[in-house]
């Protein structure tokens, strides 16, 4: 991986930890600048301390936000979000709100991203989103994530024809362990790790870094555009 992102400065919106933290060393070790944005920037100040890696703030709920940090940044050559807002709920405890601020962060946020980068960006420049494995398997309390991911793979189609050649991808993770199921409590994250792992044909569950890999793949084939790849054990196969 070393080198594949020589001189590219590449931005990655999330948190300072799990995924997003995969995606911001992966991207350093092949070489990049990276700037790292989420919303709480004190946080993202404290964990990439002394890392070389850059923070700033933005809200993808914010057009105002996006657009002060593009202004501030100038060119970019790469553009990843993993920033998501967990709408886990049966339907019959769903709020708009929850399904707003769903799709504000991971459809809307991305669309507003392309809008305010891409006019930075030169042609081989990318952005990657994410989707998810809930668009592809639906399952009980999760269907506004399963919404909002699959508008997620229609979004990276409709952009990548609109902004060409400019490249845009999905990166559509499985059963990940990092800290978005801790909610469950440890037994019962323990027990549907346990079942996923027998189920789902690689056997096991996926790590933040099975997910950086991917969207390293998608920052650096200059020939592939407007898919969502699984990074997801199989899972949808069973």
């Amino acid at each position: 991986m070393a080198g594949q992102l020589q001189d590219k400065t590449v931005l990655v919106v999330g948190r300072g930890s799990g995924i997003a933290r995969a995606v911001v060393e992966a991207a350093v070790a092949a070489g990049a600048e990276v700037v790292a944005a989420g919303r709480e920037l004190p946080a993202l100040e404290a964990a990439y301390a002394d890392t070389g890696v850059t923070a700033r703030r933005v809200d993808l709920t914010d057009e105002a936000s996006i657009a002060a940090l593009a202004e501030d940044l100038g060119t970019v050559d790469h553009v990843v979000s993993t920033a998501s807002a967990r709408a886990r709920a049966a339907v019959s405890e769903l709020t708009p709100e929850q399904l707003l601020l769903s799709f504000h962060t991971k459809v809307v946020g991305p669309i507003m991203l392309a809008k305010h980068f891409a006019p930075r960006m030169p042609e081989d420049g990318s952005f990657v989103f994410f989707s998810g494995v809930a668009a592809l398997e639906p399952d009980p309390g999760f269907l506004a994530v399963a919404a909002t991911n699959g508008s997620v793979n229609t979004v990276v189609r409709s952009l990548a024809v609109e902004i060409a050649p400019i490249r845009v991808n999905a990166i559509s993770p499985g059963t990940i362990d990092t800290g978005a199921w801790d909610g469950l409590g440890d037994q019962k994250k323990a027990e549907m790790f346990a079942r996923r792992s027998a189920a789902n044909p690689a056997r096991r569950i996926g790590t933040a870094q099975d997910v950086a890999h991917g969207v390293l793949h998608a920052l650096t084939n200059t020939f592939m555009t407007g898919v969502s790849i699984p990074v997801d054990g199989g899972q949808p196969l069973v």
